[in-house]
């Protein structure tokens, strides 16, 4: 298997405008994910960044060029297994408990006769192991994020992309939310790519692509801006 997880070339995404003919989101789009990678994709509000995560995890298709998984297999056996998504919207199924939640992955990918201690073993690791009975309606946002995340890590993808998963957390549990999802990534070659407006993430991250305008700017940018 290859070290280089996702391609990207040329790729660009419209979607029709009723007003204009059509609002086109990313401009002719190049990138490529290693193995191992931690990427903090930066900019502002509108610029693009949850389109081109949601085209790398395979959940939409470009307009124009391509898209590839060398490292990951074909496309329709992407997820659940291969790739892992938090979304910045609530994602979490009314209908089942946080556990229930968090084991979905698993019991789509045929896989849950494991599911249930590796998800109790996560949820602890996140300090949420006294939430797994409950309801999402009985979470604050911020629980629920992370057990989203949770849930995105239960199979140990090979790429993991988070949508401002910070953003309904505190500075400091942001920190310590971050530092977990770090740990549980250390020596398994995933790689991770998360889309944030928080500054004190994006420094952890060891390589940061900048979106403006539907264009991605990638650079070898490493620790803390100066």
């Amino acid at each position: 298997m290859t070290d280089v997880l996702v391609v990207a070339k040329s790729v660009r995404r419209e979607f029709p405008d009723g007003r204009y003919g059509t609002n086109v989101v990313l401009r002719d789009v190049d990138c490529r994910i290693a193995s191992g990678a931690r990427i903090a994709l930066t900019g502002p509000s509108g610029s693009g960044k949850t389109t081109l995560l949601h085209l790398l995890g395979g959940l939409d298709r470009p307009t124009h060029g391509s898209i590839d998984w060398p490292g990951l297999g074909p496309f329709d056996e992407l997820r659940p297994r291969h790739v892992g998504f938090v979304f910045q919207a609530p994602s979490l199924f009314p209908a089942l408990t946080v556990l229930q939640n968090v084991e979905l992955p698993a019991v789509l990918a045929g896989e849950d006769i494991q599911a249930g201690s590796m998800a109790a073993r996560l949820l602890e690791a996140f300090g949420l192991g006294g939430l797994a009975g409950k309801l999402p309606e009985e979470l604050s946002g911020g629980q629920a994020q992370r057990v989203a995340m949770v849930r995105a890590l239960l199979l140990g993808p090979g790429l993991l992309l988070a949508d401002e998963p910070t953003g309904q957390l505190d500075s400091r549990t942001a920190q310590l939310f971050f530092d977990t999802v770090l740990d549980c990534l250390e020596g398994s070659g995933a790689a991770l790519v998360v889309a944030t407006h928080d500054e004190t993430v994006a420094a952890r991250m060891a390589t940061r692509w900048i979106m403006d305008h539907g264009l991605l700017f990638t650079e070898p940018w490493r620790g803390r801006m100066p």
